[in-house]
Formats: structure tokens, C-alpha cells, sequence
């Protein structure tokens, strides 16, 4: 009895995606269910920045937050995933600055407000592209509740905090050493900053003493930043130097005194002990410079030029001007040498060029008191939980050393400071408003940091300041964040110490660390080294729910994964697998109905095994989902589906399914559908499409699986002892298979089988269950009983509680076996032989590359077993003549 289904006879994803994204959108089925009395769950979207696509680490990213709100949607949870995107001030202008930059304009051409016009249009173009994506992967977000962090709201929230925190003397303006990304022309906080390891040089140059009595000799990386020295210091202890202290030296090439002072700042025992003094320029050098009141000296321009103090110098770039110093200082003999090394620099996370320390007026918050806070949270009950645990030392380490922040950006997208600067008197004025005089007050021009709003992700998405916001007090604080380790710093630990301080409570009470996502070679992706992948490429060709399934197979908490389309290949077969056992199911259910699954009839012991597997896996997946334990528990899908169901049950049913016993049918046909059914509901957070595309032609209730319920164990429905005796009929159906592999008999030939066991539960057993046996072994001639006598010429296994004969009479002719595996092994002592010969070469282990070499010792060791294993196999058949 069977049925044709409008199913394809493989998996075609973009049919199976085709159309269903929309479906869901439609029957508002991501809302919260706004049940009181389900307990709420809520996570919200690291927003991704509205610069362009996204990439598989957002991806991945999503897909493991998708996994745990559809799992916990269908748990019964009253859950909240809120979407969003961040403006990413530093990214989105430096984009749009260079998109008007190919039309020959640039952003002082358009103005302030018309710029930030422009922006927005940028914004609106790139948000509904991430939003096709996400719609892509199958992220089932609220879209109802979607933020951004320049709307009002969140403005709204950014202003109150700003001017808290300045009233309460935690946010503070002054003039400091900072991180300066000459390109972007604004000020970088330290997290900001990549220190990457770059060729450079110590240049020593020999300062001449005013009173012409000598020299020093001082070495420097950054030679540019000497036009700039106002001091050079020595170790107030150091011998060598103590006559020099209070005397003036002349600075090269600007011809201008500058003092010889002490400071313990300088080691003696590094160079020479002699440094020079940068105000301006380093931040050490600041801190000396303000102990001794020097001067600060700015040297450069905001996009690093030297600017108009440096002389003959100005209005060069400072690598530009870094050449020419150099030159001039050794056509003056004041160049002793030049040192080559590798050291460590700066660069800007965002537009990747070598960051400056810079003097600038900046905003600040004072980390201090924040930071002692958050330390103090994670000594108690209520901490937030790190997953995996190891990243709570990464997070503490950084808040116990922590610097203040400067918040301050010298951009015009984002969210202006509400600080205002009197025109006339100066005066500073910092409030929610601007001045009622408004025409008497310039705003202070810089925006803040990104990071700064991003900060107030976890509760002003949800309405605060508003504090008797419905959501705020339901879905505050979230439940679980998801995010990779790199971003710890940036983000995490500043939604922590922000959230404490305007709420009183933690942001979130799990946070899941992943790692990145790697190509091949185990190489983190880069445009520099084109080995980028694009998940929406790998979706269009091998759907979404393979990407997905890919991407949470390998996702074991703070690991990183790498990208392989073989992996692809085998996330897609899974898939296909799945397809085509639901596909047989359904061709033998024509006309059942979801009221005719009866699971109390007469099972068989495939029945009541598979029910037994099917309890064991939906305890074991959601206990690891519980933990994020994904990649673990995807495993024990992967093993229950394909191995357990597909390759045993499956298999087994048609037993039953293809004979005449209709009562028995019914059963195999619910168990069937139950096992499916609840399979399906396992895979659902993981591969939500085929899923439901399966689901809906199986007999069912309900709209979806979006909202049906998740999978709980029914301990009526398991049988230890089924389980023991299906392990022993499946060990011997291996072990006859293997034996037929082993001499080369294929399962179509009907063999003599002989079972001795002097176990008499098993020999029942096995009598009981013998159709099984018949049909996957083919005896032709089966015993089963304690007086079988082990024949002369056999080949055998030993089991669980029985001993397995295969007569050799009734397999193969011994004579033949012997000339066929005479061939066998003359083929594999021949290979060797000859890569022997190949090892044994000097000359070839000595030039050969070191990976060619191993190859071969491999081949080797291969050829061997291979070799050993044919002449056993002729020794066994000898003995049998």
C-alpha cells in the first residue's frame, strides 16, 4: 500500500525553502505569546553593524541564538528574540565617505546635516539587506519590536545616561594622550586598538649639549615625534648622567633649547638612558611632561600630516616626514644608525591604519568605580554565568586593569554629546535639552563612541528609561547573550557595568562564547587573504538548514570552527537522508490519520527498541541543549537518525510493512509517525525548513513546529530488555555481514548459518525474532540451538551469549579464494616494495619536501597492514584444505 507524495525523490532545498520564511512572518508566528503565565525568555541580537552583508560569523552567531529561542519557544517559554542593528559610527561614515569620495565629494562639501541625510540613506538600503538575510538563514526574530541604536529611544536612553553619569562625576572632559586613527580622523579607545607586529627600526641620534661640551645619543622608533621633544631625561640615579641634570640640550634640526631633566621613568639599563620627552606625542611622555610642567608640543594634523610647528616638515605625511628626518639628521652627522627590528603597533580596528598617540581634549568615563561594581557581582550567587567558564577570567582580568574610556569620536554619525559650550563666557552645560538660549550655545561637536549605546543594548531595547515599560519589566533581564570571545572586551563587559549601574541588576544571566569561524587551513578570514566565505552563496547552493546544521555540528562553546564544503557535502546527505526516510514513511501511511496512531498495540522488538532509543535521545539533546552543548548534541541526532532510525528501523519495519498482517501495520505505522514526529520536533531549532516542510505531510495537529511542542521523555514507552536483546540481534547481523565482506560472499547468496548459544533466553529470543535474522543474513540453512558443534572449515564470531558459524563449503571455493588473494597480495608487495625503495633513497628523504616524505612513511605503514592482513586471510584458507 503505497502513495506517490508531492515530495522530490532527493532534497532540494530552495525548494523546500521557497516561500516559507514568509509564512511564518505572516502567522506572526516569532511574537512573544504575551501568556502571563508562561514563564518569559528573552535574548536579544548583537546588532550587527549596517555596513554590509553579513558574514558567517553572524551566521553563526544567529543560528545558535535561533536554536535556543525555537527550542525554547516550543518548551512552552513565553519568548522574546529582539532584532536590531547598530549605526557603527567609525564603519558606516568611513563607507559613505567613500561612496561620495568616487562622485568628487566629500562630506564638508554636503555639511553636517545633509551628510548625516545621506547616511540614514545608507542605512535604510542596508538594514532591509540584513534583514533579507537574516529572512535567508531563517532567524525567527520579533520584527514588531526591531531597534536601532540612533532611534529615538535608544537616543533617548544614550542622552539620560551620558548626563547621569556627568552629574555623578563619572564622566569627566580633558586633555589627554589618546589613540588617533589619522584616516577616520577621531579618537579610539584602547579596545579599539590591534597591536600587530611590523618591521621597523631603532633610529640613534646623537643631541648636542648648548654649552658645546658634548653630546647624548638617544634612540627612537617614531623620529617624526621628535620635532616635537621638549625634554630628554635621564635616571635621577645614573651616574653617567647626573652633571647633565638642569643643563639644555639643542633639538636637531629645530635648533631650539629644550632641558636635560631627571625622572624614574627611564630605565638605565635599556639603550642608553637617555630618552626623549613627546608631551604630545606619548602617553609616558605625558606623564613626565605634566610632572615637570613641560610644554606639549602637537606636531601633527588630524590626518597625520606634520602640521605648521614642524618648519620645513609641515604639510608631510608623517611616514613622508619620518624619511626625511632621518635624511637631514644624517646629512647634519647627527645619525649614528639604524637599528632594524620587528615590534609591535597599533592599528585601528575599523579602517586599519597605524594608530597615532595623539594629544586631544576628549570625554571620558571614569572605569574605576564601574568596573569594581562588576568585579564584586561575579563573587556571588548571582553572577553572570560565562560559558564555557574559563572566558570569566578573560572578562575579569580586563575589568581589574581597565583604563578610562574615551568616549568621544570626532564624527558626525552617531549620537551627538549633549554638552553645550557657552559662546561667549564658555561655559559648559550638559542636560537631556539643549539651552533655552539656544543662539547664545554650540554644541559640542564630537558624537560618542559606538559602543557607548551599544552598551544599553540589553534594557534600552526594551523601553528603559522607561521603567514601567511592559517589556522592560517582563523580558529584563535577558535570559542567555550569544557571542564570540573577540568581542568580549568591546561590548560584553560594558553592557555588564552599564546595566548594574542604571538598573541594578546584570544584563543577562548566561553569556555563550563561540569562537570564529576559519577557512581550511585553519586561517581566520580576511579581504587581504580572499579567503572569505559568503553564507548566503553556501545557502543558495546548499540550503540553509545545511549551512545551519554545519555551523552548530562544530559549535562546542569557545571553540572555533573551520569552513569546508566537504563538511558542506555531509551536511547536506544528512539532510538528504532524512528526506528520503520520511519520504518511505509517508509512502507507506496513504490515508492515516494523526487519530489512528495507536502506540499500545502489539509492538515488535524493533518497535519497542526504537521507542526505548527514540526517549534516551530527547533526554540526552535537550540536557546538552540546555548547556549549549550543540555540536554534542547534534551528534547524538546525527547517530539516532541516521544510524537507529534510517539504517535499523527503517529497515526492520518493512518486515512487517510488506506482509499481510494488517493489525501489525497499524502499529508499524504509528510507531512510524510517532518516531518521526518527535524526531522532527528534536531537529526543528537546528533545521527549521525541512523540518516543517516534512512535518506538514505527516499525520499531525496543530499550525507548525514553530509552536508545537518540544519533545519530553515518556518513560512508558522504554524497554531495557528490548534494548538488550536488539543489541545482540544487531551484533550478529554485523557479524555475519562482516564475515560475508571478509570472504567476499555477497548478502544475495544464501549461506549456512549455525547459532550456538547455551543461553536459553537467548536462544528464545533469537527463535522468536528468527524472521529478522532470515532477512538481513540469507541463510540458507539456519540452526539455532546449544548442540550446534563448531564445523571443520568455517569462519566465525563470537557474540553476546552465541557463537556464529559460516561453513566455508557454503561461501566460497577455497582453491579460488587462495589465487584471488595470491593476486591480492602479490599487488600489495609489490607497492611494498616499492615504497621502501623509495625511503631507503638518501637523496630522495633529504630533498623531498617534509609533507611528501611523511605521505610516503604513511603509504608504507598502509601497504603493511594491508599486506599482513591478505596473508593471514591465505594462511586461515590453507588450513581449511
Amino acid at each position: 500500500m503505497t502513495r506517490e507524495l508531492n515530495m522530490s525523490t532527493k532534497y532540494q532545498p530552495n525548494e523546500v525553502e521557497a516561500g516559507r520564511y514568509e509564512k511564518w512572518l505572516e502567522k506572526d508566528l516569532f511574537k512573544p505569546s504575551g501568556d502571563k503565565t508562561k514563564e518569559p525568555y528573552s535574548v536579544v541580537i548583537p546588532p550587527p553593524n549596517v555596513t554590509g552583508k553579513l558574514h558567517l560569523g553572524h551566521a553563526w552567531d544567529t543560528t545558535l541564538q535561533d536554536i535556543i529561542i525555537r527550542q525554547k519557544r516550543m518548551q512552552g517559554f513565553d519568548t522574546l528574540w529582539l532584532p536590531g542593528m547598530d549605526h557603527a559610527g567609525i564603519a558606516t561614515q568611513a563607507k559613505v565617505e567613500a561612496k561620495l569620495a568616487e562622485e568628487g565629494i566629500s562630506r564638508y562639501d554636503l555639511g553636517r546635516e545633509k551628510f548625516i541625510e545621506t547616511v540614514w540613506e545608507w542605512k535604510e538600503e542596508y538594514a532591509a539587506v540584513i534583514r533579507e538575510q537574516w529572512a535567508k538563514v531563517g532567524i525567527s526574530v520579533d520584527y514588531g519590536r526591531e531597534r536601532f541604536t540612533l532611534d529615538e529611544g535608544l537616543s533617548e536612553a544614550v542622552r539620560k545616561v551620558f548626563v547621569t553619569m556627568y552629574n555623578k562625576d563619572l564622566i569627566y572632559r580633558g586633555e589627554y594622550i589618546i589613540n588617533w586613527d589619522p584616516k577616520a580622523k577621531t579618537a579610539l579607545s584602547d579596545i579599539e586598538v590591534i597591536h600587530k607586529d611590523v618591521e621597523g627600526a631603532f633610529y640613534h641620534m646623537t643631541y648636542l649639549l648648548a654649552d658645546g661640551s658634548g653630546s647624548v645619543e638617544i634612540a627612537t622608533t617614531r623620529p617624526e615625534t621628535m620635532l616635537g621633544d621638549t625634554a630628554v631625561a635621564v635616571h635621577p640615579d645614573d651616574e653617567r648622567y647626573q652633571h647633565l641634570i638642569g643643563k639644555k640640550i639643542i633639538l636637531p634640526l629645530m635648533d631650539i633649547e629644550i632641558p636635560i631633566i631627571a625622572d624614574e621613568y627611564v630605565e638605565m639599563d635599556f639603550g642608553t638612558g637617555v630618552v626623549k620627552i613627546t608631551p604630545a606625542h606619548d602617553p609616558n611622555d605625558f606623564a613626565v611632561g605634566n610632572r615637570h610642567n613641560l610644554p606639549r608640543t602637537n606636531v601633527m594634523n588630524p590626518d597625520g600630516t606634520m602640521n605648521e610647528l614642524t618648519g620645513k616638515y609641515a604639510g608631510m605625511d608623517r611616514f613622508e616626514a619620518r624619511k626625511a628626518v632621518v635624511k637631514d639628521l644624517g646629512n647634519q652627522g647627527r645619525l649614528v644608525k639604524i637599528e632594524k627590528m620587528v615590534h609591535s603597533v597599533g592599528h585601528s580596528e575599523r579602517t586599519g591604519v597605524i594608530v597615532e598617540p595623539r594629544l586631544s581634549t576628549q570625554w571620558f568615563v571614569k572605569m574605576e568605580p564601574l568596573a569594581k561594581e562588576a568585579i564584586e557581582l561575579q563573587k556571588t550567587e548571582d553572577k553572570v554565568n560565562f560559558v564555557p567558564e574559563r572566558f570569566e577570567n578573560t572578562y575579569l582580568s580586563w575589568m581589574e586593569n581597565v583604563h578610562d574610556w574615551v568616549i568621544s569620536r570626532q564624527l558626525w554619525w552617531g549620537h551627538r554629546i549633549p554638552a553645550w559650550f557657552h559662546k561667549q563666557t564658555g561655559e559648559l552645560y550638559v542636560g537631556m535639552q539643549e539651552p533655552v538660549d539656544s543662539e547664545n550655545w554650540e554644541q559640542d561637536p564630537d558624537v560618542l563612541d559606538t559602543w557607548f549605546s551599544s552598551a544599553l543594548w540589553p534594557f534600552s531595547t526594551m523601553g528603559w528609561p522607561d521603567e514601567d515599560s511592559e517589556d522592560f519589566k517582563r523580558y529584563f533581564p535577558n535570559n542567555t547573550l550569544v557571542t564570540g570571545y573577540d568581542i568580549i572586551f568591546f561590548w560584553v563587559s560594558r553592557m555588564i557595568f552599564q546595566s548594574l549601574e542604571f538598573t541594578g541588576e546584570k544584563p543577562f544571566n548566561d553569556v555563550l562564547i563561540h569562537g570564529l569561524i576559519r577557512d581550511e587551513e585553519g586561517r581566520k578570514m580576511s579581504k587581504s587573504l580572499g579567503n572569505g566565505i559568503d553564507p548566503m552563496e553556501v545557502v543558495d547552493k546548499y540550503g540553509a538548514d545545511a549551512l545551519r546544521w554545519f555551523l552548530s555540528n562544530g559549535s562546542a562553546p569557545g571553540q572555533d570552527v573551520r569552513f569546508s564544503y566537504d563538511k558542506m557535502d555531509a551536511s547536506w546527505n544528512f539532510i538528504n537522508k532524512i528526506w528520503n526516510a520520511s519520504r518511505f514513511a509517508l509512502m507507506n501511511m496513504e490515508g492515516f490519520t494523526v487519530e489512528q496512531i495507536d502506540l499500545t498495540g502489539n509492538k515488535t522488538i524493533a518497535d519497542r527498541w526504537i521507542l526505548t532509543k527514540l526517549n534516551k535521545t530527547i533526554e540526552k539533546v535537550t540536557d546538552l541543549f540546555e548547556r549549549f552543548e550543540f555540536g554534542e548534541a547534534n551528534r547524538h541526532l546525527y547517530h539516532f537518525i541516521w544510524d537507529d532510525f534510517c539504517d535499523w528501523y527503517i529497515e526492520m519495519s518493512k518486515e512487517i510493512l510488506f506482509n499481510e498482517d494488517e493489525e501489525a501495520k497499524q502499529t508499524t505505522r504509528s510507531i512510524l509517525a510517532y518516531v518521526l514526529d518527535q524526531t522532527l520536533r528534536l531537529l526543528h531549532p537546528v533545521m527549521p525548513f525541512v523540518t516543517e516542510e516534512i512535518w506538514e505531510n505527516i499525520p499531525h495537529t496543530g499550525e507548525s513546529l514553530v509552536v508545537a511542542a518540544y519533545p519530553v521523555v515518556r518513560p512508558e514507552l522504554s524497554d531495557e530488555e528490548a534494548t538488550e536483546g536488539m543489541d545482540v540481534l544487531m551484533e550478529l547481523i554485523r557479524s555475519v555481514r562482516n564475515i560475508r565482506s571478509e570472504v567476499n560472499t555477497p548478502l544475495s547468496k544464501p549461506v549456512e548459518l549455525l547459532i550456538k548459544t547455551n543461553d536459553m533466553k537467548i536462544e528464545l529470543f533469537l527463535k522468536n525474532n528468527i524472521s529478522y535474522i532470515e532477512r538481513f543474513c540469507n541463510p540458507e540453512n539456519l540452526i539455532i540451538s546449544s548442540a550446534v558443534e563448531a564445523p571443520e572449515t568455517a569462519m566465525s564470531a563470537v557474540i553476546t551469549g552465541a557463537e556464529i558459524y559460516l561453513p566455508l563449503a557454503g561461501l566460497i571455493n577455497i582453491d579460488e579464494e587462495i589465487v584471488r588473494l595470491e593476486k591480492e597480495l602479490a599487488k600489495w608487495s609489490g607497492e611494498v616494495k616499492r615504497v621502501k625503495g623509495k625511503l631507503s633513497n638518501a637523496k630522495f628523504v633529504d630533498n623531498a619536501p617534509i609533507a611528501v616524505v611523511e605521505a610516503e612513511k604513511t603509504k608504507e605503514k598502509e601497504y603493511l597492514d594491508k599486506q599482513a592482513l591478505v596473508l593471514g586471510r591465505i594462511e586461515i584458507l590453507k588450513t581449511q584444505l
